[in-house]
């Protein structure tokens, strides 16, 4: 083994005996392969928003809580991760860290931190292993996204920047065991199981009384498929097919959720290429079927509380830097236990978002966007409710 002239003179004068060195060396060695092929990356996230005439504010879709009329630090995401290689029995890892006002929001503080809100979540945190059985099954242990939306948790990998009503109320996070196995380059399917459907960590169904009764052995499970056109179909290449479901119990997430219960998610999603260069268009589509209590507190006759989503979007990248996004969707909920003034709420919003890349690494983008409520008022101002909310927005985020 080599060792460099300090070494030497060290080693010379007794300070260091060179079996000591050797053995520092060879460990500084595997430290430095293990950290050769970790990747550190994330984002920050801000945004400015005004909404005419209805002072702060009232939004119900996810991320929205206190952002009306003003100058707005969403999230910072600090990514920590080695991937999988190509390797039989492959391993890794990844680690997403929210910091910022969106990390209160996604609610994965565990039952240790008490309830409190600290700017602080951890968004995944997974270890990634290979099997060698067919063309190989990917395993994620602990905490990671959700497998059903048509939308991601990262605003900047969706179209727009406002989230859509389906995203809110589809699970975000899961504390469990996912596997995907991919049987060809057209056809994958993932399984998985949690402890709940809800995103803290660590939550268990079954304590403490009373709030959640059910057995220890109860658990979550999720399923997804999905299916992407050949190259084979020309212009419908890369056009995918998706769906899945998520099947549990949820301490009461969600639009307008009344406490624990049991719930499924179901979703389907397409995203569909035409002969026109740039232009895609896509549809989603959620039903969210829960059978909860009223209060708090489980009661001895739960009641069924539906919602619904269904969102078509449409995409078209005009120039390397230049590109225009529509949504449009329609959301309803029956929700006896709520009273009068929600029950069988029904929402439309129509979003619409122009994004120019001017700097490198950044999205910028403006968005202007409609939601009406037909069934009562339910957007809330200063001084009373609205039925139209108007919202414009400019969405910055740095990625690194």
């Amino acid at each position: 083994m080599k060792f460099n002239k300090w070494t030497l003179g060290l080693a010379a004068v007794g300070v260091v005996s060179l079996a000591s060195a050797a053995k520092a060396d060879e460990k500084l060695s595997v430290v430095q392969t293990a950290l050769s092929s970790t990747t550190i990356s994330g984002y920050v996230d801000t945004s400015a928003q005004w909404s005419p005439g209805t002072g702060t504010g009232a939004n119900f879709y996810k991320f929205s809580g206190g952002k009306n009329d003003g100058f707005n630090l969403n999230v910072v995401q600090l990514s920590i991760s080695k991937p999988l290689d190509e390797s039989e029995w492959a391993s890794g890892y990844k680690v997403d860290l929210w910091m910022g006002p969106d990390a209160n929001s996604l609610g994965t503080a565990s039952a240790q931190a008490l309830g409190a809100s600290s700017d602080f979540a951890i968004r995944q945190a997974y270890v990634a292993l290979r099997t060698p059985v067919g063309n190989g099954i990917d395993w994620k242990m602990g905490v990671f996204d959700s497998v059903v939306g048509y939308e991601s948790v990262e605003s900047g990998n969706n179209p727009n920047y406002t989230r859509s009503y389906g995203h809110s109320i589809e699970p975000q996070t899961h504390t469990g065991l996912l596997g995907t196995y991919r049987a060809c380059e057209e056809f994958s399917f993932s399984a998985g199981i949690a402890n709940t459907v809800g995103p803290q960590i660590n939550q268990r169904a079954f304590a403490p009384a009373p709030t959640n009764t059910k057995a220890e052995s109860y658990k979550t499970y999720m399923a997804s498929v999905a299916l992407t056109a050949p190259q084979s179909w020309g212009w419908a290449a890369g056009s995918t097919l998706y769906g899945g479901l998520v099947n549990g119990f949820s301490s009461g997430s969600g639009l307008g959720a009344n406490g624990p219960g049991n719930q499924i998610n179901w979703y389907a999603g397409a995203t569909v290429a035409t002969p026109v260069t740039g232009l895609k268009f896509g549809a989603a589509f959620d039903y969210l079927d829960s059978y909860r209590s009223s209060g708090t507190t489980p009661i001895l006759a739960p009641v069924g509380f539906d919602q619904w989503a269904v969102g078509v979007y449409g995409s078209y990248q005009a120039t390397e830097k230049l590109s225009f996004h529509a949504r449009g969707e329609l959301y309803t909920r029956n929700d006896p236990a709520a009273g009068s003034t929600t029950d069988n709420a029904q929402l439309w919003s129509l979003t619409g978002t122009v994004q120019y890349d001017l700097w490198q690494n950044v999205i910028s983008r403006l968005e202007v966007r409609w939601d009406r409520g037909d069934e009562g008022e339910y957007f809330v101002s200063n001084t009373t409710s609205l039925r139209n909310q108007f919202m414009l927005a400019a969405n910055i985020i740095y990625k690194f």
